[in-house]
């Protein structure tokens, strides 16, 4: 069996993947994010990212931190639009103490008023970091564009005036709206007795009373095309071009993976790259990407230009659009995609860590975890008709938005 799985009467989750090896990688998964904040909660997910680590009912911060690094271990972890997780990298010996810590981090954190005040220092830092990164902020910038006046287009990192505002009574109160256990998986890849594992993992999450989700995500559906221009007195200009997309329970998502994969994926080789960079030389970075959400989900093309360019480079970036909406993919096209999408799935199935997180991420959604045998198959089975289909329901000119930082 590829995937082992226990689940808890309180509803938490348990996926391993026995893997050879002395170093072994676990995460707890929680299905809450910056998207489920209210207004005046922007930033909370990220800033409990933080603070979760600053103590708890029987540790300091340092004894936190220096739980798994004493041993050699790396703890670590991320907030996005609709998931939280702690993770860890560790000796296999070390899987009881990984648990136990995680287990004391996301049930028994204190959230001291003075770690937060610290904090909220850190992370005004790490907001002003971002801001002087144009190529980063655009990409936050163009969801907000996207998803105007809904939380799931807020930045995730919050605003400085709702941040300096945070108490230990809102953290609280966060944590006690939108946690629960029902939404919660602990993954590990690893060396280790599936049994021995569940008696770890019974022992620091067994006691944890049963929370099940009580509310819904409020739903997207207010899509309207924008375009906005923001002057950034910036050498190069910047482009983010994109539109709303199918969800993450869409059987045509893999479709779309492709499709984008083949416009600007990472490969060198793609549509894009090899027109506005290889053959005109107009860009030094030009990409695509896919987002897909519980509701909704995002395409978007981005790429950094000398400023006389942008005109140049979108022409072309719409006349590559033009041709995968009209011009169906050979057979050979279509063969050389697919396998060069597998192959890059296979080499990211190799990082434990990313193998370790894509499982938790899918035991969240869907409840299981399909082999890369099961993932190939969906890409096999992909027609040039369904890419034609996709690349006109999903690219189509008049529905893609535009934000430019010039």
């Amino acid at each position: 069996m590829e995937y082992q799985v226990h689940t808890l009467d309180n509803g938490i989750r348990l996926v391993h993947k026995p893997v050879k090896g002395i170093v072994a990688h676990c995460g707890l998964m929680v299905n809450t994010g910056s998207r489920d904040e209210l207004e005046k909660e922007q930033g909370m997910a990220h800033f409990i990212e933080h603070v979760i680590f600053k103590g708890t009912k029987k540790r300091k911060a340092y004894h936190i931190l220096c739980r798994l690094e004493d041993v050699g271990g790396d703890l670590n972890a991320y907030t996005a639009k609709e998931e939280t997780c702690i993770y860890a990298s560790f000796l296999n010996e070390y899987y009881d103490r990984t648990l136990e810590l995680f287990s004391d981090i996301a049930f028994n954190s204190v959230f001291p008023a003075k770690e937060l005040n610290k904090e909220k220092e850190v992370i005004l830092d790490e907001i002003n970091s971002y801001l002087d990164s144009p190529s980063e902020q655009i990409f936050d910038d163009f969801e907000e564009l996207v998803y105007k006046d809904h939380p799931i287009g807020r930045n995730i990192l919050g605003t400085p005036a709702i941040i300096k505002k945070f108490r230990q009574s809102d953290v609280k109160q966060f944590i006690a709206n939108n946690y629960f256990t029902s939404e919660m998986v602990v993954c590990s890849v690893g060396e280790i007795s599936f049994k021995k594992l569940i008696t770890s993992f019974e022992k620091y999450f067994n006691q944890v009373p049963r929370k099940d989700r009580n509310k819904d995500r409020q739903a997207f559906n207010t899509y309207i095309p924008n375009t906005l221009e923001i002057k950034k007195d910036t050498y190069q200009t910047h482009c983010n071009i994109g539109n709303v997309a199918y969800s993450i329970q869409n059987n045509k998502r893999v479709g779309l993976f492709l499709l984008n994969n083949i416009l600007g994926g990472p490969g060198m080789n793609s549509r894009l790259n090899m027109s506005l960079r290889e053959k005109y030389g107009y860009a030094y970075n030009i990409e695509s990407h896919y987002t897909p959400y519980s509701d909704t989900g995002m395409v978007n093309i981005y790429f950094g230009t000398d400023n006389g360019y942008l005109p140049k480079s979108l022409a072309i970036i719409n006349r590559e659009i033009k041709l995968l909406q009209t011009k169906r993919l050979g057979t050979l096209q279509l063969s050389k995609a697919k396998k060069q999408l597998t192959g890059q799935l296979a080499i990211s199935n190799e990082n434990m860590v990313s193998q370790m997180l894509s499982m938790g991420k899918s035991f969240l959604v869907f409840d299981k975890c399909e082999s890369m045998e099961e993932v190939n198959a969906k890409i096999e089975a992909i027609k040039a008709s369904e890419i034609l289909e996709i690349a006109n329901e999903v690219y189509s000119l008049d529905q893609l938005s535009k934000l430019v930082f010039y």
